[in-house]
């Protein structure tokens, strides 16, 4: 079988592979990769920094493509068959990495060279890269005995299936679910352009009337605009129990496993807890500092947040004369209080948000920042036609980086937005390989009538999403585990909000904020408004994360055993930031998806603790001006082409000339 994923590609060659090479080709570059180990540890010659440490950060780069590949696809353009293999080949992934690992021979090489090479020989990045490679050792069982050994390998090949389950249930279950409306009076309150986009769907399912999804763009205005009641509860309960009802795709199970057996793994290891493990590499470095951070915030936000629910209640009483406002009431009296209040309505903004003009504006602003020139092509092979592909070219013309766009839900993609990669930066022979890099997202798809226009909170998902891109496309490191974002979890969020705050600036939606059928710029006095507004409701908001962070560190730093209703352990966790009523019917772990199944779990908190960075880093462009090239240049030097070749903190203050403070944040966010 001639299998182009066995061969030297650049581009990932979508059209040319067939499902079925998936999993020949994962056997073969791991047996690649291990012949590769294997070299490593037979070297006669003395271990040192070349032949050990470079060589293991250069090892198996064939099936980091294919890996890669394969589960971007299995998150952006997934089907039963994928699905099936992707449970196949994670215990193989997870043996092989263990395989490393757990391999004395290899560990007693990169020992030696850490215990004995001259520092003064070695570069900034080399130093970095030595001291992660034998931590990375350390931390994943290089100093356990053989039966140590064999339970951390039975526990990761159990975790990686588990996070595998838990998405695919999650996915499942969107899927599932429709609200099929056939009485056009249900419809009351919705815009125009959701109820096409609803007419669509039933259309394309031949039958009558409008059906409504889970998906975001059709949930989100739902619950944002019904005037229906009972239908707002409907949906937002059956959005709210994904994973938690008695059928197949039930995570209960999955959460309790998985927590138990992180904390297993964790004390094999010799830390007190999952999140002791994880927060020793990260900026908070312990929990107790996570928790401090956390409950700092709380204090302040939760007087803010108490007396917003407060108005916002008396204002549904005085409205519809609802006594108890309910978790499916929020956005829809928020959204009315803001346009009372502000007199602003997304649905008057969303004709200047043409999602096309949205994505050229990100373009031009890392263009007056960073010197970029996006340019779409159509000779790069593409895994579904509503993706884009551009090369991104600097001020020399020289490449800098492939970016792929993914903009619009289909039955085969997850929810929420994501930035990931194709193929990483790194520099070997004197060749710069750059990097491919793609943005994921679930914005409105056009309909015969209007093109894609996004809400101004799709707005800054947009910007926030191409913030890491950023960080990944202007990558420039010799080593591919230290580029990109590649960077502590805690850190890695400074890049894609500091964009965000771009979006709220009259400078910034004077390029690309235009009405999709007149032209017309945007008028000041919506600009205003926007500005206005950025703070309305905050409280409540920072509450809602704050809540996400304490319910992520609670997973993590009690002994699981003793939980038995995952439930309980909800309501108890939830105590201290818990507005609305409980339901039920719902729970918030059986789809917390970020902690479960992707990268987050103990580093939550990292959103609101990358805030206390962005609002720093952003109040010093806005003394200097927003499109400053010097502060640009050097945040690009210091922080977005660094990657992890230094500790996150040392980047921070080479760009600020000092820590960040806090109150930038607060003062933000109208707490001070």
């Amino acid at each position: 079988m001639n299998n182009i994923l066995l061969t030297d590609f650049d581009t990932a060659p979508f059209s040319k592979i067939n499902t079925q090479y998936y999993e020949p080709a994962f056997d073969q570059a791991i047996a690649d990769g291990k012949e590769e180990i294997q070299q490593i540890t037979e070297n006669k010659d003395a271990a040192d920094f070349k032949n050990t440490i470079e060589a293991i950060a250069f090892s198996g780069m064939q099936l980091d493509r294919i890996s890669n590949i394969f589960f971007n696809l299995n998150s952006a353009e997934t089907n039963d068959e994928l699905q099936k293999i992707a449970q196949n080949v994670a215990p193989k992934l997870s043996a092989f990495g263990n395989d490393i690992s757990l391999n004395p021979d290899l560990f007693a090489r990169v020992k030696a060279v850490h215990d004995t090479v001259d520092q003064s020989t070695l570069t900034t990045e080399q130093k970095t890269l030595l001291d992660k490679t034998y931590k990375g050792f350390v931390r994943n069982g290089a100093l356990l005995n053989d039966d140590q050994k064999t339970k951390l390998r039975e526990i990761d090949a159990q975790l990686s299936i588990l996070s595998l389950k838990f998405n695919e249930n999650i996915l499942s279950e969107t899927n599932a679910y429709q609200l099929h409306i056939t009485n056009e009076k249900d419809l009351a309150g919705l815009p125009e352009g959701v109820i096409e986009a609803a007419k669509n769907l039933a259309e394309q399912q031949e039958k009558q009337g409008w059906i409504f999804t889970l998906d975001y763009p059709s949930y989100l205005p739902f619950v944002t605009y019904a005037k229906n009641r009972e239908l707002r509860k409907e949906i937002a309960i059956a959005n709210g129990k994904k994973g938690f009802q008695d059928n197949d795709f039930n995570n209960e199970e999955n959460v309790l496993k998985i927590v138990k057996l992180r904390n297993e793994r964790a004390q094999l290891l010799g830390y007190a807890t999952h999140a002791d493990f994880v927060l020793e590499e990260r900026m908070a470095q312990n929990p107790e500092s996570v928790f401090n951070f956390l409950n700092e915030l709380l204090e302040k936000a939760k007087p803010a947040a108490e007396k917003e629910f407060h108005e916002l209640t008396d204002y549904a009483k005085k409205l519809d004369k609802i006594d108890q406002l309910q978790k499916w009431d929020g956005s829809y009296y928020s959204e009315k209080l803001k346009q009372e209040r502000f007199n602003l309505d997304d649905e008057v903004l969303k004709p200047y948000f043409q999602l096309e003009n949205v994505l050229n504006g990100a373009f031009e602003v890392a263009n007056k920042l960073y010197g970029l020139t996006f340019t779409e092509v159509h000779n790069i092979d593409k895994y579904h036609e509503d993706v884009q592909t551009f090369e991104v070219t600097n001020e020399s013309r020289n490449l800098v980086a492939i970016f792929y766009s993914d903009f619009f839900p289909r039955k085969g993609k997850r929810n929420g937005a994501w930035m990931t990669s194709f193929k990483s930066q790194w520099i070997k022979n004197g060749v710069n390989e750059r990097p491919h890099i793609s943005i994921v997202c679930n914005f409105t798809p056009p309909t015969s009538s209007k093109p894609s226009l996004l809400t101004f909170n799709e707005v800054t998902t947009l910007f926030h999403e191409f913030g890491h891109a950023l960080h990944g496309m202007l990558a420039n490191t010799t080593y591919p585990s230290l580029s990109g974002t590649s960077v502590y979890w805690d850190f890695v969020e400074l890049p894609s909000q500091i964009m965000e705050n771009w979006v709220y600036e009259p400078e910034t939606l004077a390029l690309f904020a235009k009405h999709y059928q007149t032209g017309e710029t945007i008028p000041q006095i919506y600009i205003d408004k926007i500005k206005e507004s950025a703070n309305f409701l905050e409280g409540m908001a920072t509450l809602r994360q704050l809540s996400f962070g304490l319910l992520d560190m609670a997973w993590h730093t009690k002994n699981p055993n003793d939980i038995s209703s995952l439930k309980d352990f909800e309501n108890q966790k939830f105590q201290s930031t818990q507005l609305y009523p409980d339901v039920a019917e719902n729970a918030m772990s059986t789809a917390f998806s970020h902690i479960f199944a992707g990268g987050y779990s103990s580093g939550y908190y990292s959103y609101k603790w990358a805030e206390v960075l962005d609002a720093d880093a952003f109040d010093y462009f806005k003394q200097h001006g927003i499109f400053n090239k010097e502060i640009a240049t050097k945040f690009k030097d210091f922080v977005l082409s660094q990657g992890g070749t230094e500790h996150p903190m040392t980047l921070y203050k080479k760009f600020r000339g000092q820590e960040p403070s806090p109150n930038a944040l607060l003062k933000r966010a109208g707490l001070i």
